[in-house]
């Protein structure tokens, strides 16, 4: 048995608990006695817990908590609802702690998503970095093949890549172990959002995180196969740039989707939670 103690739970062994309950189920603590459980609605704790822990957990519980697929996205946005200006300047328009939060979601995941134009233009790393945690698979949606083998994503092999393309594209052997090519068919809009995360699921990558860019969030939303958005607003004011989230336009007020929302400080930013499975 584990001793009682009185001890606050602090922000990193907060942090660790989550990670561990991707592993070893409810009880985030890996043992039957264990001081923290959660569930997809709540947790609990047997110790008194530190305030940054407890933000921690109020935000992150739900993610790490969930039991089977999990289909998670993520934009950073100006209060105007901008990602980037007009030419595709976007850093920072975040704070240094919303980006943790963005590197603490990937630990969470097994996957992360972006489109090929959000590969090709910011040439991410897509791995956690800023926080302790497992690395995901990095997915990259490149439905016409146009990605260059140059970007970090094909020559870095800090993490696996899964390089999806086009049932037209030639199936060129990649250059680097860490990259595995998988053909999907293409419709007139790209990949079908669906059949994307039922291709991941088919290789055991059930929890997904879309993390961009803009376009992409887009169309995992519309689709209807997102269970949570995490809008995360910077206290900043682009004027005209590139949209957040560019949708099928509606007529009236009442065809608008109304989640429901949680909202929590990170730093100077607010992280909306948007959970899109509730009616």
């Amino acid at each position: 048995m584990t001793p009682p103690s009185s001890a606050p739970l602090d922000l990193e062994a907060a942090w660790q608990a989550l990670c561990q309950a991707l592993s070893t189920g409810r009880d985030a603590s890996g043992h039957e006695d264990g001081p923290l459980r959660l569930t997809a609605h709540e947790w609990t704790s047997d110790v008194p817990v530190s305030d940054d822990a407890r933000a921690l957990l109020d935000n992150l519980a739900p993610l790490a908590g969930h039991v089977g697929r999990l289909a998670l996205a993520q934009l950073g946005q100006s209060l105007d609802g901008r990602i980037a200006t007009e030419s595709g300047h976007s850093y920072y328009i975040n704070g240094l702690e919303s980006r943790t939060h963005l590197h603490r979601l990937r630990a969470l995941v097994d996957a992360v998503v972006v489109g090929a134009g959000t590969a090709c233009e910011d040439d991410p790393l897509l791995t956690v970095r800023h926080v302790s945690g497992r690395q995901p698979v990095r997915v990259i949606l490149d439905p016409r093949g146009r990605v260059p083998a140059s970007l970090r994503l094909l020559s870095e092999a800090e993490a696996p890549t899964l390089h999806l393309i086009g049932e037209q594209v030639e199936l060129v052997p990649p250059a680097s172990d860490h990259v595995t090519r998988l053909r999907l068919p293409v419709g007139t809009d790209g990949f079908d959002p669906a059949a994307v995360l039922d291709a991941l699921a088919a290789r055991g990558l059930e929890r997904v995180l879309v993390e961009g860019g803009g376009i992409t969030v887009s169309r995992f939303l519309e689709a209807g196969v997102l269970d949570r958005l995490h809008l995360l607003v910077a206290p900043l004011l682009i004027g005209s740039g590139r949209p957040g989230l560019a949708m099928t336009p509606i007529a009236t007020l009442s065809q608008a989707r109304r989640p429901i929302a949680r909202s929590f400080r990170c730093g100077d930013d607010t992280v909306f939670d948007l959970d899109l499975t509730r009616p």
